[in-house]
């Protein structure tokens, strides 16, 4: 890493803010304390610093000139683009440009640019239904390259726009990101095919979910407070999503799963659009319709049969029931 201090500067665009607050929890000790440890120096972030007004416009004015270099520019939320692209929908106040402006020329200063949060990546939650916004994401509308930056787009680093996607994304993965490119460790090949860092999207948040057993045995919850598996009927499609939230856990301990509420796959574009209610799971022929990635239907199927047919009374019974009814029952052992 160079003598110089790795610079950070955040922009908020069409966000509700969740973002930020993930990264505040960040590791338990906070976002600025680990910026700290990896030798980031935060330029500017809309809720954490102390400038403001013609104080915050004149550090984005030193890195248009290159009085102040910037080595990673992070947007969290949408760029809202309407109406009839002229950005006006979003107006950066006391400057007279819109927030894609600011975006796109900061862009092309910063040595590499991070889009926090799915609304940043995909378009999100603004990009919803009709997008009367005409919200985008940085690189990406939905899974379609180009977004606000062009498909052709690269940093001055060499890179994409790096996808921090989630609806919040988890803070470690904001910061682990951060910290690889500050140690310069993070390489084009480090991401997958969306521009995601594969240390945390080449996991599913099915992995390490508390409620494998009932997912091995397809015994499903039919409630929202059932202990069961959520795929079959509350729409859960943690066996479709990208990311290690149920491995690694919020604040410590705890998941969207852990709490009851169905993972509604936020790492992934077009997730705002799902094909039904949230936590009701579409089917076709009383089989859902999201299945896991890489397993053929008539597969699924198949084993989903099968397990059912020898679910233990325990699993089932439990299941359907907001705590446990009957407990593992120990082996009496032959004399």
């Amino acid at each position: 890493m160079s003598e110089r201090a790795f610079t950070l500067l955040w922009l908020q665009a069409g966000s509700c803010g969740g973002c930020t607050m993930a990264a505040l929890e960040a590791e338990g000790v906070g976002f600025a304390a680990l910026l700290e440890r990896f030798g980031i120096r935060l330029l500017w972030h809309p809720s954490l610093s102390e400038e403001s007004g013609p104080e915050a416009t004149a550090i984005f004015e030193a890195i248009l000139t290159g009085e102040q270099h910037l080595d990673a520019l992070c947007v969290e939320g949408s760029i809202l683009t309407g109406p009839n692209g002229t950005g006006r929908f979003q107006m950066l106040a006391g400057t007279g440009r819109s927030m894609a402006w600011w975006v796109r020329e900061l862009a092309v200063r910063a040595r590499h640019t991070l889009a926090i949060g799915s609304c940043a990546a995909f378009g999100g939650i603004p990009a919803a239904g009709s997008n009367p916004t005409d919200a985008t994401g940085l690189h990406y509308l939905d899974e379609e390259a180009g977004g606000l930056l062009g498909e052709s787009w690269r940093s001055p680093g060499g890179l994409p726009v790096i996808n921090v996607a989630g609806c919040a994304p988890y803070p470690g993965w904001i910061v682990e990101t951060l910290a690889a490119l500050a140690l310069g460790d993070l390489r084009a090949e480090d991401l997958d095919m969306l521009g995601r860092p594969r240390f945390w999207a080449e996991h599913l948040a099915h992995h390490g979910c508390g409620r494998n057993e009932f997912y091995e045995f397809k015994a499903s919850a039919v409630s929202p407070s059932d202990m069961g598996c959520m795929m079959e009927n509350l729409g859960c499609k943690a066996t479709q999503a990208p990311g290690d939230c149920n491995l690694r856990r919020w604040n410590g301990d705890g998941s969207c799963t852990d709490a009851g509420y169905a993972c509604i796959a936020c790492t992934v574009p077009g997730f705002q659009d799902p094909a039904g209610a949230f936590q009701e799971t579409p089917k076709r022929a009383g089989i859902p319709v999201g299945l896991p990635l890489d397993m053929p239907k008539a597969w699924f199927v198949a084993l989903a049969a099968l397990s059912k047919s020898a679910t233990p009374d325990r699993v089932r019974t439990n299941a359907t029931s907001d705590h446990v009814v009957v407990p593992p029952q120990s082996r009496k052992k032959t004399p």
